[in-house]
């Protein structure tokens, strides 16, 4: 993983654990150490929707388009879910509810983080995410180009649930996912305690390895980059294109 999108092989495989923590709380770091935990891959949110081909990202855009019409939602949340064994970050922490219910047996993990920190944090991250030009930008680049309508969809269904976005989302957030989380299925953790809480739960041998400790921040604008120079080399494709047609275009009236 590290940033890198798993990609499930084996459809049998099912969700064992829901990381429900908000986004900006280490789920980069958490999905590395359950995929660590339970040898399969983990459905991360920003590494899925950076990183994974064109159909499976729309998929998600269809997700949040259904979110009000249970009968279309569930089956597409199942599709998209479907071989991996573990899901942390948004989208998926959206749909914490519908994700209990498809897989009633996982086990629940939020994550709790000092407020004002994971603050500072949200705002750095959102306020990039959301440049209006990335619309056009992306507009070629397969996969990368659902990613601006992903945004609007995420913020408008936070809005639905909690109104506008504040210090005290994550704080909601948590308070949601316990009341709808069975009590014998939830658990809060900070990720300063490491793997004990995880092995605890699930009931797995202590690592002898650290307990994963990636910067979201970091590996984001790692893919970034990577998805900024995908995008400008299509464009430059695009615009030399335009050129020679533009040029034979006036060298044909030109020669009139």
């Amino acid at each position: 993983m590290g940033g890198v999108a798993s990609v499930p092989t084996d459809p049998s495989r099912s969700l064992k654990v829901i990381g429900a923590g908000y986004s900006r709380t280490g789920t980069l770091s958490m999905a590395m150490a359950l995929e660590t935990l339970l040898d399969g891959p983990v459905m991360h949110g920003g590494s899925q929707l950076l990183g994974r081909e064109d159909a499976y990202v729309k998929l998600w855009t269809d997700i949040f388009a259904a979110r009000h019409d249970k009968s279309r939602l569930m089956p597409l949340l199942k599709q998209a879910t479907q071989g991996f064994v573990a899901i942390t970050d948004a989208p998926g922490n959206c749909f914490i509810a519908e994700l209990l219910e498809l897989y009633p047996d996982a086990e629940v993990f939020c994550v709790r983080r000092n407020r004002e920190n994971w603050w500072k944090s949200w705002q750095s991250v959102s306020n990039a995410a959301g440049a209006g030009f990335l619309n056009v930008f992306l507009a070629v680049v397969p996969g990368k180009r659902w990613y601006p309508k992903l945004v609007t969809q995420f913020s408008e269904q936070q809005e639905e649930k909690w109104g506008p976005m504040t210090e005290e989302r994550m704080d909601e957030h948590n308070a949601y996912v316990k009341q709808v989380t069975p009590p014998h299925k939830f658990h809060m953790m900070q990720l300063s305690e490491g793997w004990g809480p995880l092995c605890k739960v699930l009931d797995v041998k202590v690592p002898e390895t650290p307990f994963p400790r990636a910067n979201d921040a970091e590996a984001v604008e790692g893919l970034a980059s990577q998805i900024f120079v995908e995008a400008g080399s299509r464009w430059a494709v695009i615009l030399a294109g335009v050129s020679v047609v533009g040029y034979g275009i006036w060298r044909s009236w030109g020669g009139r």
